[in-house]
């Protein structure tokens, strides 16, 4: 389980679907359907999926501006 962060600072670099879920208020399967997204700024490696901290905030902002 994941303790909430309350600011940005306190998640850390590289998120999963779990973080991302907490963040933007969603389950986990609709967090991974935003991660394959085009131009979602995802990461592989091997069968995860990642996104760094700054790459997912700079990508919300520019989802929402």
């Amino acid at each position: 389980m994941i303790n909430k962060a309350t600011n940005i600072e306190e998640y850390p670099l590289v998120l999963t679907a779990n973080h991302i879920a907490e963040i933007i208020g969603v389950s986990k399967r609709v967090a991974y359907e935003v991660m394959e997204k085009s131009g979602f700024p995802l990461i592989r490696i091997g069968r995860c999926k990642r996104v760094t901290r700054e790459a997912l905030f700079k990508w919300l902002n520019e989802q929402y501006t």
